[in-house]
């Protein structure tokens, strides 16, 4: 979890929330669509990335919510 922004990943049977770089998770949740709309929450509050885990822990889905340059490159 070097990136920068929330990270939704697998904790057991259950799914946790957690900043970049940070030790304890901000919430843990039963469902990974309870984390992620926790982690999305945050992210749009921060302005930063949400970085989705599948269970192997390998990031699945990313979502930007600030800092984009504009006009987008590429």
């Amino acid at each position: 979890m070097s990136r920068k922004g929330q990270h939704v990943v697998p904790n057991g049977d259950k799914w946790s929330v957690r900043r970049a770089g940070a030790s304890r998770a901000s919430g843990t949740f039963e469902t990974q669509r309870e984390a992620i709309d926790r982690g999305r929450s945050i992210a749009q509050n921060q302005g930063t990335e949400l970085y989705i885990h599948g269970r192997d822990g390998r990031i699945r889905e990313r979502n930007s919510y600030g800092g984009d340059p504009l006009p987008p490159k590429g």
